[in-house]
């Protein structure tokens, strides 16, 4: 099955990111195919170099984990509002456009929003 998880909210601050890259590694783990778009200030949470306190979720490692068996895509309108340059974002995250997602979305059989 094809799983699409798009998310809009910040690395910190609320739980969506969170949230959704743990249902996409679930997900994963079930042998979908997945891919997460990463839109508005979500596209932050697949910046390098993230330092979390001891004991805190770390977004980095969360997206990082989802790359090796998943996708995740940025919306480069998005990274280019926030000053985020390919440069600065993980290896493995793809910068993207809204056809790419209009494409995928077409294409999955399930598209989840957080």
């Amino acid at each position: 099955m094809k799983s699409l998880i798009i998310i809009n909210d910040p690395p910190y601050g609320t739980e969506r990111l969170y949230n959704g890259l743990r249902l996409a590694h679930a997900l994963i783990k079930r042998d979908h195919e997945v891919t997460v778009f990463l839109m508005a200030d979500a596209v932050n949470g697949a910046k390098r170099g993230q330092k979390t306190p001891e004991g805190f979720y770390n977004v980095e490692r969360m997206v990082r984990r989802v790359t090796t068996r998943g996708r995740v895509w940025l919306c480069g309108t998005c990274m280019d509002a926030r000053g985020l340059g390919d440069d600065d974002i993980l290896d493995g995250a793809e910068r993207r456009t809204m056809d790419a997602l209009a494409e995928a979305t077409e294409q999955a059989d399930k598209v989840l929003i957080f």
